[in-house]
């Protein structure tokens, strides 16, 4: 089964986006690698704002690393010409928002990691950061991604 198809079955598509973003790409190709900006977490109309372990809770801060990596994934898609040209997920930076006293980073950014795997199997084991800290206009979650292409 295709990647593509791989993510449409467990429930989401992806739309060609217009990658300038001004003074930033969303996805900027070098060699066989895209590297994705920071997406954060707000995919369609859903959102997720807040400091982990404040606001939000660990499973909601889950939720918030799914919508960040369905960004990175519509952005690699757009600058690769689809999902079936990844050939693996190599790295991952996930920033968490969190409260002065949260130190569970990992379980928010796993979120990222199990929907990778799902769609991408093997290939899409990855090396990974997660770190916490205070991400711009109060997002959950901020990740990004680098991806090996054809």
């Amino acid at each position: 089964m295709s990647y593509a198809a791989k993510l449409q079955e467990l429930g989401y598509s992806l739309e060609t986006i217009e990658l300038n973003g001004g003074r930033l790409m969303h996805a900027k190709r070098t060699g066989n690698l895209v590297y994705t900006s920071g997406q954060v977490s707000r995919w369609g109309d859903q959102q997720i704002k807040g400091k982990v372990g404040q606001d939000v809770s660990v499973e909601d801060g889950y939720e918030a690393a799914k919508l960040c990596t369905l960004n990175c994934l519509q952005a690699v898609h757009s600058l690769a010409g689809g999902l079936d040209n990844v050939v693996q997920v190599v790295k991952v930076f996930g920033m968490v928002n969190v409260a002065s006293d949260f130190d569970n980073t990992p379980a928010v950014i796993h979120g990222c990691s199990d929907l990778l795997i799902n769609v991408f199997g093997e290939a899409g084991r990855h090396a990974r950061s997660a770190i916490g800290l205070t991400v711009p206009d109060n997002w959950a979650c901020e990740i990004e991604i680098i991806f090996e292409v054809k």
